[in-house]
């Protein structure tokens, strides 16, 4: 297998969770919807905005599995504008916690930390780390 396509594989992989992660996290699974969507302390402008994010992630995925799977001549830019796209809702993600009274999560929730880290924020650096590779990889292809 040649290092592009561990590449397109490595960012197919993340494409596939961008695409499906926040609908799932913030939306369906119980125990984290609880938190997001499905918290009746949220203010419904808040639900609006996890509800944005769902769908920005859910295009942004799409939109990167689209540029992943569909053969061009220019193979390398394709993945190199896949992950761009990919790395932008999880660095999103990271640069929220910048602004002036955001926090990863209410204070009514505890979520146990993964390897020291805020579970999405240690998701968000593992994503970040695969398109990394996969653009490496890319590079060198």
């Amino acid at each position: 297998m040649t290092t592009l396509a561990v590449a397109r594989v490595l960012a197919i992989l993340v494409a596939v969770v961008t695409t499906f992660g926040a609908l799932l996290a913030d939306f369906v699974i119980p125990a984290t919807a609880a938190q997001h969507m499905r918290n009746d302390r949220w203010p419904p402008h808040a639900k609006f905005h996890d509800a944005q994010y769902i769908v920005m992630s859910i295009l942004l995925g799409v939109i990167a599995l689209a540029l992943l799977v569909t053969p061009w001549d220019r193979q390398q830019f394709a993945v190199f504008t896949a992950c761009a796209i990919l790395a932008t809702p999880w660095l999103g993600l990271l640069g929220a916690l910048l602004f002036p009274g955001t926090a990863i999560h209410d204070p009514e929730f505890h979520n146990r930390p993964v390897a020291g880290l805020h579970p999405q924020v240690f998701l968000s650096a593992i994503l970040l780390v695969l398109l990394l590779v996969a653009v490496v990889f890319t590079a060198t292809y």
